[in-house]
């Protein structure tokens, strides 16, 4: 083996090529640590074939395509094992390990193989999309669970994660730190206070586990006693519709952004009080690091990885999962006692160098890890 392994880097995520100038930094990074190809999907538009970069194209109709790209990955998976010859194969998820594990044997490869957890993975059948989507959870479940037992070593995003690898593998996950990202645009600027009119934010996908029903819910109920309130909304999903209707019915009241760069999401903090977060399951919260870079407190549910960052009362006030009131009542109390958000946000701003993570940071755990994984000492 030369000093760098080989390491094969799969998942769905979809990039556009060439990378956008905020995810250079990581691959970067990684390729002082390790000789690496990643093998994901294309953004709309993009090519699908860079030195590093194998990516399939969107498949249509696109209700397809993920079922399209699970199918065909031990396949594809194979073809790198046999071009490229890696000696570890790094998994995005349970469900890409399962596929990777595949794979490798159709490959006969003697390739060690990690798989990550960065979140809950019930959420992908009970969580996304359509209701209909329950009726996979005993297969999901377990493919999940076939893939991490039968993986070389496991990394976890959080505590709450590796809690979720543990209640399967019986040990916690061979290593635990957050996935990197590019927080430039969070900390470009000075902090800026408080807005003068009472603001929320939310930033993430548009989907069921996000609880967004009960966010547009809760908010109907608030802009009727609190009607200055505002309501941002950037993400986008399949409760787009939720959205949607609630901007017909109070334009005033709330506005939506289907997608914002960085900096867009750092002026979208800048604008608010507080970021709201009522998700049942988060993996770990990266959108509270950015939110804690901006010196802005969170009202969130108590529950997964939000509890390895948020300290109840210090940095924000947690609230049970899927509790209306308690959403309502908190969001009222904090629009109505401006030195208590302050308090919050400047917790959350103290708070946010224990959490800040640079490229090389991540390339050289995720090189340890790698280096576990091939003595032996990881599983």
């Amino acid at each position: 083996m030369s000093d760098r392994p080989r390491v094969l880097f799969v998942g769905r995520a979809r990039y556009r090529l060439p990378l956008p100038s905020w995810l250079v930094p990581k691959w970067d990074a990684i390729e002082q640590e390790v000789d690496y190809r990643v093998l994901g999907a294309a953004a709309e538009g993009s090519h699908g074939h860079a030195e590093r970069f194998r990516l399939s194209p969107p498949v249509r109709p696109r209700m397809l395509d993920g079922a399209a790209f699970h199918l065909l990955l031990p396949w594809r998976v194979r073809r790198e094992l046999r071009e490229f010859r890696p000696h570890v194969v790094v998994a995005s998820d349970p469900f890409v390990g399962a596929s990777v594990l595949a794979g490798c044997a159709l490959a006969q490869s003697p390739a060690k193989v990690v798989v990550e957890v960065h979140g809950d993975w019930q959420t992908f059948t009970r969580g996304y999309g359509s209701p209909a989507r329950r009726l996979l959870s005993p297969l999901t479940d377990r493919i999940a669970a076939f893939a991490l037992r039968r993986a070389d070593a496991t990394r976890a995003l959080s505590d709450f994660t590796s809690s979720l690898i543990e209640s399967v593998r019986g040990r916690p996950a061979s290593a635990t730190f957050p996935t990197y990202s590019d927080l430039t645009a969070f900390r470009a600027e000075p902090v800026q206070p408080l807005p003068e009119r009472p603001t929320a934010v939310f930033v993430g996908m548009l989907e069921a586990y996000k609880n967004i029903d009960g966010m547009a819910s809760a908010w109907r109920r608030l802009v009727a006693v609190r009607p200055d309130s505002l309501l941002l909304i950037v993400g986008n999903g399949k409760r787009r519709h939720v959205v949607e209707a609630l901007v017909r019915d109070l334009p005033d009241q709330v506005e939506y952004y289907p997608e914002l760069p960085p900096d867009g999401v750092a002026a979208a903090l800048d604008r608010s009080t507080v970021l709201v977060l009522p998700s049942w399951p988060e993996g770990l919260g990266r959108v509270v690091i950015e939110a804690f870079a901006r010196g802005r407190g969170v009202v969130a549910t108590g529950a997964g990885g939000v509890l390895d960052l948020v300290t109840n009362g210090i940095e924000g006030i947690l609230i049970p999962p899927a509790d209306t009131d308690a959403l309502v009542e908190t969001l009222r109390r904090i629009f109505a006692e401006p030195a208590l958000a302050a308090r919050l946000g400047r917790a959350g701003e103290q708070r946010y160098p224990a959490w800040h993570q640079t490229a090389a940071d991540f390339a050289q755990q995720t090189r340890a890890l790698v280096d576990r994984t091939l003595s032996g000492e990881a599983s």
